[in-house]
């Protein structure tokens, strides 16, 4: 990843200084300020927009989360899912009819599992001496 060190700040620093010279920058910083002023402006106009049109969507910072980290997505849908059902059955699927369950057909599919209802082996032992 692109990483800023100070050596590499001071080269940036002493290139714009020997290009612009000392009395342009100030005019140079200012256009660029105003220029990321109107980004940022555009940026909140067009995301109170699609927040209008899609009233359902989650807070930016929620998107933030769910991106670092769709496992956790993943696994609160699971859990919502599991609490609207109310069991962990499995489901048998009919191949000419996927939409339609029926109990006599080959193909199965599982339904996710809690958290809660996961087996304990999954998770090492805090005392386990292995993870030393």
């Amino acid at each position: 990843m692109f990483t800023l060190s100070p050596i590499k700040i001071m080269v940036i620093i002493t290139v714009v200084l020997v290009l612009l010279g000392p009395d342009k920058i100030p005019d140079v910083a200012h256009r660029l300020g105003t220029l990321w002023r109107g980004f940022k402006r555009m940026q909140e106009r067009i995301e109170s927009e699609v927040r209008e049109s899609l009233p359902d969507l989650p807070s930016t910072g929620d998107l933030a989360r769910i991106a670092r980290n769709p496992v956790n997505l993943l696994n609160t849908l699971a859990d919502r899912a599991d609490a609207r059902d109310g069991s962990n059955e499995t489901v048998t699927l009919n191949p000419e009819s996927p939409a339609s369950p029926t109990p006599t057909d080959e193909a199965t599919v599982p339904l996710p599992v809690r958290r809660e209802d996961r087996p304990s082996s999954d998770v090492p032992a805090a005392n386990d001496p292995s993870l030393n």
